[in-house]
């Protein structure tokens, strides 16, 4: 009985030196205090109530601490719980110091916190980046396209990083500098033969002014030349008076059309009236011989006057023709 009793006493003492070592980080303990570290079993303790895993806090702390920075367990616990990567940022702050690079703690934290990655930017600060534009086209004055692709040599400025624009508003405002100058130029041909005033004048624009690089050069990489665009801009605008000109023609053709109908329809008119009135001509005749009004003699008078003015048309005719003729 006492045996039994013994054996599960050892058991448990065992389950709660396993919990021990396993909530508190003893090792991780030892390996801070011969660091020169000097974090308590209470700290560590702490750090797990508070949901910290203790090594993502503790080794960085080891690092600074080689690395002779004044930071506080404290302020590396706090970046941890708002969502930073202490790591990261330990590893920044030790190159900066490193490269001469004024960077206090608070300042890496919230360039941190901002989303931007710290340490990449302290090494951009230190080893400058290349930025390659993509193919920009501009037209010159004569109306030739020119293709322009540049490389911007940019560092980052530290105290920028927060609320300063980054890599796409550089590239935004190196093109629109680019179509700028270009059209500007008298001619293509000049831009050809100086690509380097380009770069001149973009670059005295101050176009890093609000981001967080600062621009040390622009090259100009390629220089191509593209479309003439006037020419393509003059023969699409003579196409569309061509266009203009046709419709008003066919407008034209169509109100003379109408006008046509529209006088055919008058003339037509006019010879129904004409056939009507004609038509009408025996009845009066026969109704002015029933009442009296003309007499036969009459009627055999006008009938000899309408011959002789048809023979007399047809004679004028037939010397008209043999007039022609000749």
């Amino acid at each position: 009985m006492d045996l039994i009793f013994t054996m599960g006493f050892a058991v448990i003492i065992l389950i709660v030196l396993i919990l021990f070592f396993t909530f508190i980080p003893v090792g991780l303990w030892v390996t801070a205090f011969f660091s020169g570290v000097r974090v308590g079993i209470a700290t560590l303790i702490g750090m797990r109530l508070r949901r910290v895993v203790p090594n993502r806090i503790v080794n960085p702390m080891i690092k600074a601490t080689k690395a002779g920075l004044n930071i506080n367990i404290d302020e590396l616990e706090a970046h941890y719980l708002a969502g930073g990567n202490v790591n990261t940022l330990v590893d920044a702050l030790i190159a900066a110091q490193r490269a001469n690079i004024p960077l206090v703690f608070e300042r890496a934290a919230a360039i941190d916190l901002a989303g931007r990655n710290v340490l990449e930017a302290v090494q951009v600060s230190v080893n400058p980046k290349v930025i390659e534009t993509p193919k920009i086209a501009a037209v010159a004055k004569d109306g030739i396209e020119v293709i322009v692709k540049a490389r911007v040599t940019v560092r980052a400025n530290i105290e920028r990083l927060v609320g300063g624009a980054g890599e796409e508003t550089i590239i935004a405002r190196v093109g629109e500098g680019i179509v700028t100058t270009v059209g500007s130029s008298a001619s293509h041909a000049d831009v050809l033969e100086n690509p380097d005033s380009i770069s001149r004048t973009v670059l005295a624009k101050g176009l890093d002014s609000g981001t967080a690089f600062e621009i040390l050069s622009i090259d100009i990489a390629d220089v191509d030349v593209g479309r003439n665009i006037g020419a393509k801009l003059q023969m699409e605008q003579a196409d569309a008076d061509k266009k203009i000109a046709q419709a008003k023609a066919e407008e034209r053709r169509a109100m003379a059309v109408a006008k046509e109908q529209e006088m055919i329809a008058d003339v037509q008119a006019m010879r129904a009236k004409v056939v009507e009135a004609e038509s009408e001509v025996p009845l009066a005749l026969a109704a002015a011989l029933r009442e009296g009004k003309i007499g036969v003699m009459d009627y055999y008078n006008m009938r000899n006057i309408l011959a002789d003015t048809e023979m007399r048309n047809s004679i004028s005719r037939l010397t008209d023709n043999d007039n022609k003729q000749q």
